[in-house]
């Protein structure tokens, strides 16, 4: 049976996990076996700058945060070796750069699970929520839209005007 300390620090770690369950807007679980460690760095560099979490974590541990905090569909791929993303602000970071990795690795490196607020994702959820355009994205195509309807009105009722001003002179 563990020590009291050690029992008390997993208690700790399941804590910290469920609180980033909770925050989280999107998170992905990942089997990360085979990858080497310079692929790693400048897959934590890209999801670091992308203001993702990533670390690995123990299975038991997460299991535990995941039931507690309600996504306990995800426990049913909690086995072998397990990495956790999650995002705060974006849905679409994590599965994004992660997706992508595990398509350019050649089967080391794959999606087990992920959730979008509230909802578990199984791997084609993931890759579906990883197609999706990042939030600048969509907003920049909202702007063209918006503008383009905009513009289309001014040169209609400039039309308009024009077409009065010379009925009138008359």
């Amino acid at each position: 049976m563990p020590s009291e300390k050690v029992l008390v620090q997993k208690q700790n770690v399941v804590a910290e996990l469920k609180a980033k369950l909770d925050k989280s807007v999107a998170g992905v679980l990942v089997d990360y076996k085979g990858i080497s460690v310079a692929d790693d760095t400048k897959l934590r560099k890209e999801l670091r700058e992308a203001g993702v979490d990533y670390a690995v974590v123990k299975n038991t541990l997460l299991k535990r945060a995941v039931e507690e905090a309600g996504y306990a569909e995800l426990s049913s791929v909690l086995e072998g070796t397990t990495a956790f993303a999650c995002s705060e602000s974006d849905p679409v970071a994590a599965a994004r750069i992660l997706a992508k990795f595990a398509n350019n690795s050649k089967g080391a490196f794959s999606i087990k699970a992920g959730f979008v607020e509230g909802k578990v994702l199984d791997v084609a959820g993931v890759d579906d929520l990883a197609k999706l355009p990042s939030r600048e994205q969509l907003l920049g195509q909202l702007l063209s839209v918006l503008t383009a309807d905009l513009s289309g009105l001014a040169r209609a009722l400039n039309a308009i005007a024009e077409k009065d001003t010379e009925k009138e002179p008359a």
